[in-house]
């Protein structure tokens, strides 16, 4: 398509150098983010359960995990090669993560028609995309969103070549990465149908049923491990995949509703969620009513559209939700922004002076960026768990039972009593049965145990529980570190 303005831009060569500066600069800093002050509470356990996987035991069967296993299987890979640190794990999510994000100003650096305005969009779509929020924070953690954030990107760019090609490789690929993602977190499921429906509908060369059924069994390899379990523990699986996410995750958050309402709201007092999500609108808004893009143009551009929308409603109906959740539709809500920018720069500001928008447009997103990480400049890091993990190694024979928390286990390498491997599934109350088979035990039995004194020591990080355990009366010895207390 020929472009008005190409002539009279700024040259490409600088355009160019700018976006690779960009990015290389971006990289590093993430990097450094990912080595340094990127933590969640979390992430703790996809940690230690990657540490069990090393040690011979399997999710379900021998603890409780409820997530889909092929995020921990993957952490463990790597952990086997290059050793069990908090810092293999956060390396490699980040890597992911900014894999991603290149992926998607590719995509844009490619398709958008207006050629004196691609790399500008592309810098746009990028730092959309990884200045985000959400993705700063949770994208190099050891948690499945940056494994599903680099499959569901990459999903999207082979959708293109599965729907102008005729070989069945492509669709099979494409159902691979959903699967994989599916197979990371559930909460990236919905993004399968909508790839699927796509490319059935959109498909110009071969068979479109051929490539449906290739798709179909390339979105189940990903879950050979979850069916292998299943066949030995058909119970096991059960809970951990669909029961406790149905029934018990809800325990912790009595009033869900109200708080699932805050979190779909929550976009409203955030100025870069809104920036983001009025400029994809615009941008959606503009491409619908451009007649000179071609066709098959305009799918792919609206195939972020629908990924997004069918994403979020999935997202939306996890109960409870939460903001995290949906930093999986950042990179398809960039793309739209992108070309909402030049939507409005183009006729707004000057035509033929793409830097002020896309200055403007990062720049308002770094600066939330920024704000937000120095609201949580004094969250808990791995290196506070690091010093207290030391600690009671220092007061703690080597194989005495210690009670703690999972990042402790983890950064000590003790294996946890049966039923302490995630301490969220301590409210879940089924029959003694029930839970002897699933590896759960209750906070009722938690207290006897640890009144019973069978624990060498005991750490806290929760005021109430010192009472309500009667630490103090139990153990001789006290040692407060940081927010935390030892016993």
């Amino acid at each position: 398509m020929p472009d008005p303005i190409e002539n009279s831009i700024a040259p490409r060569n600088w355009w160019r150098l700018g976006f690779w500066g960009a990015m290389l600069l971006y990289a590093a800093l993430f990097l450094y983010y990912s080595q340094t002050d990127a933590f969640s509470w979390d992430e703790a356990y996809h940690l230690l359960t990657a540490q069990l996987i090393l040690l011979g035991k399997q999710p379900y069967l021998d603890f409780c995990f409820p997530q889909t296993p092929l995020n921990a299987y993957w952490n463990a890979f790597w952990m086997s090669l290059l050793g069990q640190s908090w810092r293999v794990s956060h390396a490699l999510a980040a890597l992911l993560t900014m894999s991603s994000v290149l992926l998607t100003a590719d995509f844009v650096a490619r398709q958008f028609p207006v050629p004196g305005w691609r790399i500008a969009c592309a810098l746009t779509a990028a730092l959309a995309f990884g200045l985000n929020t959400m993705v700063v924070q949770f994208g190099p953690l050891s948690q499945p969103y940056a494994i599903c954030l680099f499959t569901l990107v990459l999903a999207f760019r082979l959708s293109m070549l599965a729907v102008g090609r005729a070989e069945i490789l492509f669709a099979a690929s494409v159902g691979l990465l959903a699967g994989t993602a599916a197979a990371s977190s559930l909460l990236s499921a919905a993004a399968a149908p909508v790839l699927l429906l796509w490319i059935v509908v959109y498909n110009r060369v071969g068979s479109r049923w051929l490539k449906f059924v290739a798709f179909s069994v390339g979105a189940a390899i990903p879950f050979n491990p979850v069916i292998l379990l299943a066949l030995e523990g058909p119970r096991e699986v059960w809970f951990n995949v669909i029961q406790y996410h149905s029934t018990f995750r809800k325990l912790y958050w009595p009033d869900t509703t109200r708080h699932d309402l805050e979190i779909l709201t929550s976009w409203i007092d955030s100025g870069p969620a809104l920036l983001l999500g009025l400029l994809a609108l615009f941008g959606l808004l503009y491409i619908a009513r451009r007649s000179e893009w071609p066709p098959s143009l305009k799918a792919e551009f609206y195939l972020c559209a629908w990924l997004a929308v069918g994403v979020a409603s999935e997202l939306g109906f996890a109960h409870p939700t939460f903001s995290q959740y949906f930093l999986l539709i950042v990179p398809f809500l960039a793309i739209l922004a992108a070309v909402g920018m030049y939507a409005v720069a183009s006729r707004v500001l000057d035509a033929d002076r793409p830097l002020r928008p896309v200055l403007l447009v990062t720049g308002l997103f770094a600066f939330g960026l920024a704000q937000s990480l120095y609201d949580h400049r004094e969250d808990n890091t791995w290196h506070m768990y690091e010093q207290l993990a030391a600690k009671i190694d220092q007061v703690t024979p080597k194989d005495a039972p210690v009670f703690a928390t999972e990042h402790i286990y983890f950064l000590t390498k003790r294996l946890p009593p049966s039923g302490y491997e995630l301490d969220y599934s301590h409210k879940v109350d089924l029959p003694p049965d029930d839970r002897a088979r699933l590896h759960l035990v209750t906070e009722a039995e938690v207290k006897q145990q640890v009144q019973a004194g069978i624990f060498a020591t005991a750490y806290v990080c929760d005021t109430d529980r010192i009472e309500q355990y009667g630490l103090t009366k139990l153990y001789n010895q006290r040692v407060d570190m940081l927010t935390c207390s030892i016993f």
